[in-house]
């Protein structure tokens, strides 16, 4: 069996918000994300508490690039002499050259904001990066790791299950799932930020994790869930809202701030029901709280989806982050 370390990364300076995981089978070390490059400490200190040290790390895993899973990629690798980096064949070349998708980062952050999060961030070698197929295999002491290829949040993003135990690290592609929300039941929002939303290949997405009959997700935002179907349910329902507020976009002519303003009064009313209690309704009045960023970014990455079926009319041939 599997051992699977929850590593608190204290995103944006904020517990409980943003997960790596490491997974230690027989004597393999295995880090799921990493984060940013200033959560890289935390997670070389989970892995001497583990009792193993750099040289037992054969992966860094990395679910997509966004930098909040892969902004530490470069400086955990550093640490880790044995380990190759395993990404989605359209996440290699950007952590291989990250120019591109830093320059995306700061246009959604901002620089200084930027500059604060996630700091400097260095190419890795090309030498250390081993892309992954769907339904691809990678073995981990005695268990295989399964990769799926899992589009809708981002278009390189995969998930990876591991069978035996039947434990899925699902990165965004399972949804939003914080701790302190979770004081009336199962809360879940679907991830929507930009660039790639897609709501049908995201509730694929959902889909295809639950048909492995996975019995607890390891989600980056954040933590092990197990109420898999509640959960599936929930982002099954709200993908199908976020799709709707795209096409309601698309039927007027609202562009810029007026369209974002559009695509976060939709929201905040979509998920007002589900917003009720004492501690969702603190959560959602914070000026500067996750749950009201992560609104925000989801927004953004509605109105970033408008502009790209806009942009798809006009130039069938234009494409977003690859």
């Amino acid at each position: 069996m599997g051992t699977v370390t929850t590593i608190d990364c204290h995103y944006f300076d904020r517990p409980l918000t943003a997960a790596a995981y490491l997974l230690t089978v027989d004597d393999e070390v295995a880090f799921v994300d990493t984060n940013t490059a200033p959560a890289v400490p935390r997670l070389l200190q989970a892995l001497k508490e583990s009792g193993k040290t750099p040289d037992h790390v054969r992966y860094v895993i990395i679910t997509h690039v966004h930098l909040d899973h892969a902004g530490g990629a470069a400086d955990l690798l550093a640490a880790c002499p044995n380990a190759t980096l395993l990404a989605h064949p359209r996440a290699a070349n950007h952590v291989i050259d990250p120019s591109r998708l830093l320059a995306s980062t700061r246009e959604v952050y901002g620089a200084a904001t930027f500059e604060r999060v996630y700091g400097h961030i260095a190419p890795i070698e090309a030498a250390r990066v081993q892309t992954i197929a769907d339904n691809g295999t990678m073995p981990l002491g005695r268990r295989t790791l399964h990769f799926l290829h899992t589009r809708g949040h981002a278009n390189h993003h995969f998930c990876i299950y591991e069978p035996d135990d039947a434990i899925m690290f699902t990165g965004d592609a399972f949804g939003l799932c914080y701790p302190v929300l979770q004081d009336a039941g199962t809360f879940a929002l679907p991830s929507t930020t930009p660039t790639d939303f897609d709501a049908i290949e995201a509730k694929r997405a959902v889909q295809r994790i639950v048909a492995t009959g996975v019995q607890t997700a390891y989600l980056a935002h954040f933590g092990p869930v197990q109420d898999i179907h509640g959960v599936a349910d929930q982002l099954l329902t709200q993908l199908d809202g976020h799709g709707a507020v795209v096409e309601d976009a698309l039927a007027g002519a609202l562009d810029g701030v007026e369209l974002q303003a559009f695509c976060e009064q939709r929201l905040h009313t979509l998920y007002a029901p589900q917003l009720t209690t004492g501690k969702r309704q603190a959560a959602l009045k914070a000026p500067d709280g996750q749950l009201v960023m992560d609104l925000t970014l989801n927004a953004q990455g509605l109105a970033t989806a408008v502009a790209r079926a806009r942009r798809k009319k006009q130039h069938p041939q234009s494409s977003s982050l690859r």
